[in-house]
């Protein structure tokens, strides 16, 4: 057993959305890393930050991502963080791994000022632009397709990716 599709990306680049979208077009269910993490803390992601801390907030995504990997058959979106944890990286090695990039004027658009998002709550242009730089490189090393987001309306990023999980000769998407 495992996820049709992890997708992987920056904040602002659409994963949540887009594995929504794509997930209903492969009639797949969708889970969201957060959303798991979540719900085991019984608390939001910021609260967990102010209350615990990043590193515990770390640990429960990295267990959260690694127990999901082999029990979910959906498409399954990570924070933008996840990559950051070796264990995570490796863990995602026999995967299908989707890369949404986004270049940082759509990211900020899609981002707004942060709300809700607790490594964005001072100077978040600044911080998204770092975070971006920084773990570009780890998104690209996990990926097995990078789709570009820049520009593009939800629909058309799932239709593409649908087409690119297809079984070969799968003329249904």
């Amino acid at each position: 057993m495992a996820p049709a599709a992890v997708i992987v990306g920056p904040p602002g680049a659409g994963k949540t959305t887009v594995g929504q979208t794509l997930a209903a077009l492969l009639d797949v269910p969708f889970l969201d890393a957060d959303a798991v993490i979540e719900a085991k803390a019984g608390k939001p992601i910021p609260e967990i930050f102010i209350d615990d801390g990043e590193p515990a907030f770390r640990a429960m995504e990295r267990e959260a991502v690694a127990g999901t990997l082999g029990s979910f058959e959906g498409i399954f979106a990570l924070g933008g963080g996840a990559i950051m944890d070796p264990g995570t990286r490796a863990a995602l090695a026999p995967h299908t791994v989707v890369f949404l990039s986004v270049e940082l004027p759509d990211a900020v658009k899609r981002v707004g000022l942060g709300a809700g998002r607790p490594l964005l709550s001072v100077n978040p242009r600044a911080t998204l632009k770092y975070l971006m730089e920084q773990r570009r490189p780890l998104y690209a090393e996990v990926a097995t397709h990078t789709i570009a987001t820049d520009g593009r309306e939800p629909e058309a990023i799932a239709a593409q990716l649908a087409a690119l999980l297809a079984p070969a000769g799968d003329a249904t998407t």
